[in-house]
């Protein structure tokens, strides 16, 4: 699922190819993509563009008269920006939609199609999607600390709870988590004021660090590789791979289809922590530690 660093770049593209155009036809060939009724959405043809925002992990599109768009990706939902040719792809498309300066398309790989298209007017319809999540770029501690003791939690939930946080999901708690040296299991109300200042420190680091490094890897072109899995990632999708501070093999906690990643000798003092899916199996034979299950 696209998360903060991703959605931001995606609206500031969109923003340089939309502020200011019309939108001449909007064409939805998915049914299960728009969910809203009213106003439709061939309201917002002949409309300009006013501007483009991120909602969370939503994408916003502004028009004139107060009408907007409001896209959630999901896991695999994905734009294409074409000036040409703007064939939309016959398995995975989901939409498109063709401006003054170019079409934009949505596309969803898989067969969910759990992406949704929500149009609303007003201002206060539009706050109705916003989760109330704190945005951490910029928070300071105390209000980021607040944010995520609302509820006791694990850190990994809190951090990718909407509620609380803003724009985070899966991939980058990871990678916060590991540059914060923090277990995803430990419980926020047991978090040290030195774990806190950690924590509020490598979540503002490590999203603006990838939110630049993506910039810069996009440059001019529209993003079209947008994936949850990214190489320079430290921990996040590399599991057994070794942690790029220690070299220990990096773990993972699996639940359900979620998947955690984690460096035991970085975040956990060593100790394993047990995956469901294997521990159960295994019993009394899985093991604690990284030693015992390197057979040290």
């Amino acid at each position: 699922m696209p998360e903060l660093p991703d959605v931001t770049v995606y609206v500031e593209h969109l923003a340089r190819r939309l502020t200011g155009a019309t939108l001449e036809r909007a064409r939805i060939v998915s049914v299960n993509l728009l969910r809203t009724v009213e106003p439709p959405v061939a309201a917002a043809e002949g409309r300009r563009v006013t501007g483009t925002r991120r909602l969370g992990k939503r994408i916003v599109v502004a028009f004139a008269d107060d009408l907007f768009f409001v896209f959630h990706l999901m896991i695999a939902g994905r734009f294409r920006w074409r000036t040409d040719d703007a064939r939309l792809p016959g398995r995975i498309g989901l939409a498109t939609f063709t401006f003054s300066t170019g079409t934009l398309l949505l596309t969803e790989a898989g067969t969910q199609q759990r992406a949704s298209l929500h149009v609303v007017r007003g201002e206060a319809a539009l706050a109705a999607f916003d989760p109330g999540g704190i945005e951490v770029i910029g928070a300071p501690l105390a209000a980021f600390r607040a944010a995520l003791t609302r509820e006791d939690h694990t850190v990994k939930r809190a951090l990718t709870d909407p509620r609380f946080v803003s724009g985070i999901g899966n991939s980058y708690s990871d990678e916060i988590l590991h540059r914060a040296r923090l277990s995803p299991l430990k419980r926020t109300s047991r978090l040290s004021d030195d774990e806190w200042a950690r924590l509020h420190a490598a979540a503002g680091a490590t999203l603006t660090r990838w939110t630049d490094r993506l910039r810069e890897e996009t440059g001019d072109a529209f993003p079209e590789k947008v994936t949850a899995f990214r190489d320079g990632m430290a921990v996040h999708g590399r599991y057994r791979q070794p942690c790029p501070d220690c070299g220990a093999p990096v773990q993972r906690i699996v639940y359900a289809k979620h998947e955690t990643n984690y460096c035991a000798r970085c975040q956990t003092g060593g100790r394993l922590l047990a995956d469901r899916a294997r521990s159960r199996l295994l019993k009394g034979d899985w093991p604690r530690t990284l030693e015992e299950m390197e057979g040290g």
